[in-house]
């Protein structure tokens, strides 16, 4: 793959579109809007989770990156992917890490990001079973269901090119770090948004998708993602309101949920929004599914309704919305 090459035509391309772009206003386009396929996004989650845990610098996580750049060059061509390996400091070892970028559309100047977390997390440490706690999980909805969405989305825009231009970023070792301290979360997005691939990189928007494969998850809406483009949020909510999706995609006040677009908004100015599987206490806390960072977390919670749910939402915003 030339690395150049794609780095110089993004470059060019979003250097002359900075001025006049379009501000997060949504309207019907009347275009076709091809199928999602569950069945196929399922297939994307199962593949991950035969992996195993893809936990930072296991066999697991090395395969894994493989298969997505793999995926990509097929759907997007060999120019237009991307992987920015790095090394981060973990707990008392150093990490091998890549953010996986794959870019459709490159003519086009005007461009939008949805993106996803790859890794899984390197212990249970919700799991009600005490001797399995410091053991990885297969994270099948808590960042497998995320990116399926994302590669079959791939899969559509290889056979029904995107009318505007789309830039699929996997973030890698968002859910290293232990429960209570921030700090060695996120390692991906912190990594992309001080380092960027593309200097200047402007997206109209960005969506993060976050656990969105469960059986009977709810959407209600995030609120940093309310705070950061609540056009956005607005679209999106109603988009799946007329599609009869209005059990998944709550039209009510969610938590403020710690996460990858937090990193991306704070650091690189991009509005983004997080559609993620949680609910609001009565207090405003975030509370996340029984199975969420236990070993619960497998194939057995993953929904080919729900899966469908987020996949139809997206390809309508992406072919017909913008």
């Amino acid at each position: 793959m030339n690395k150049w090459y794609l780095l110089g035509s993004i470059i060019f391309l979003w250097g002359c579109s900075d001025s006049g772009k379009p501000g997060l206003k949504f309207s019907e386009q009347g275009r076709e809007v091809p199928a999602f396929n569950a069945d196929s996004a399922y297939q994307f989650v199962q593949r991950q989770v035969d992996f195993g845990p893809r936990v930072p610098n296991s066999e697991a996580h090395r395969k894994a990156m493989a298969y997505f750049e793999d995926k990509f060059r097929v759907y997007a061509g060999s120019n237009a992917v991307f992987t920015q390996k790095f090394t981060a400091e973990g707990y008392d070892e150093t990490l091998d890490l890549g953010n996986v970028i794959a870019a459709f559309n490159l003519s086009s100047p005007d461009r939008i990001m949805i993106s996803a977390h790859w890794d899984s997390r390197p212990r249970a440490d919700m799991d009600s079973d005490s001797t399995r706690k410091d053991e990885a999980i297969l994270g099948a909805d808590d960042g497998g269901s995320g990116v399926a969405v994302l590669l079959e989305l791939a899969r559509m825009f290889k056979e029904n090119p995107p009318p505007i231009g789309v830039d699929i970023v996997l973030f890698d070792g968002e859910d290293y770090g232990k429960s209570g301290n921030l700090d060695l979360y996120f390692l991906g997005s912190r990594y992309w948004a001080k380092n960027p691939p593309v200097p200047g990189y402007s997206p109209r928007f960005g969506i993060l998708l976050d656990m969105v494969g469960a059986k009977g998850a709810r959407f209600p809406k995030e609120q940093y993602s309310v705070r950061f483009a609540p056009n956005l949020v607005d679209e999106v909510w109603n988009i799946a309101s007329e599609k009869g999706y209005k059990n998944y995609f709550l039209d009510e006040k969610g938590a403020a949920v710690s996460d990858d677009h937090v990193i991306v908004n704070e650091q690189a100015g991009i509005p983004i929004i997080n559609i993620i599987n949680h609910s609001r206490t009565g207090r405003g806390n975030t509370d996340f599914a029984p199975y969420w960072h236990t070993h619960d977390d497998n194939m057995e919670i993953i929904s080919k309704k729900t899966l469908q749910a987020v996949g139809d939402v997206m390809a309508e915003l992406i072919y017909n919305r913008l």
